[in-house]
């Protein structure tokens, strides 16, 4: 597992703002952070400064910096009230593989897209692995735990209102762990790096996602070998066909519970 050591203190996750009326609310933070491989700079995202060890390694994972996290030596969080920078080490092994892809791509992410800055579209239909040759399969009564437990466990979205959740349930829909973000990638990448940092197994649970299912969040899933996803909102056409590829069960919420969509 990565040394994981922090430098300085990262803004808070959110702040206190006022309306015209003077009526007080929260609002959640975004902030750059900035991902560092060996002294390579490699991309800029814009998050919420939580969990931060978490989405270093998720990020690292599901971009195929690395393909597991001892692949990392040590992840060093330089933060500061303009942001939070990852110095992160990485085995040599890994250098050639990365220098190839970041002359390929070169990333300044919104929250609101997991794919800013390519340079090759050809990247979008790259084959994704299928994670299984059945299907999982993920009852009616397990989805509908897991919704329903996930809004008490989120306390930034509580505060706020306003942030997306990525979940991991287990097969009888008991949510074991949460991560909150404004960007919907980004949760999901911090719940799959801690994931990946407790060793758990990809079979036995399913992704829960507070938001739409959307081609991103389909292939970092099928990256890191999740079976199912359930989503709140429709998927798009392309999640459709990307999960169809990877054989990845895809659930959408619908007026009477989830319907199985791909």
């Amino acid at each position: 597992m990565p040394i994981v050591r922090s430098f300085g203190e990262p803004p808070p996750a959110d702040s206190a703002a006022r309306l015209d009326d003077g009526a007080a609310w929260r609002v959640p933070e975004e902030t750059p952070v900035a991902f560092v491989y060996n002294g390579r700079n490699y991309a800029v995202m814009l998050a919420t400064p939580l969990d931060l060890a978490d989405f270093a390694v998720g990020f690292s994972l599901t971009e195929r910096v690395v393909d597991a996290p001892d692949e990392i030596a040590a992840i060093d969080i330089h933060a500061s009230e303009r942001g939070v920078e990852f110095r992160i080490g990485i085995e040599a092994a890994r250098l050639e593989r990365f220098d190839v892809r970041q002359q390929r791509r070169n990333i300044v992410g919104r929250t609101g897209c997991g794919v800013c800055g390519l340079e090759n579209a050809e990247t979008f239909f790259e084959t994704l692995p299928r994670v299984a040759e059945e299907k999982q399969k993920v009852g009616a009564a397990a989805l509908a735990r897991a919704l329903n437990e996930l809004p008490s466990r989120q306390p930034l979205n509580e505060r706020t209102r306003t942030v997306h959740a990525a979940a991991w349930a287990g097969l009888d829909g008991a949510v074991r762990l949460v991560r909150e973000d404004v960007g919907r990638h980004n949760a999901l990448d911090k719940l799959l790096g801690a994931l990946a940092l407790a060793g758990a197994d990809m079979r036995d649970g399913f992704v829960l996602m507070s938001s739409r299912c959307s081609y991103e969040i389909v292939e970092k899933a099928a990256r890191r070998g999740v079976r199912a996803v359930a989503a709140i909102s429709a998927p798009t056409a392309f999640a459709l066909r990307k999960a169809r590829e990877a054989n990845i069960a895809l659930y959408a919420r619908a007026a009477d519970g989830f319907v199985e969509v791909a």
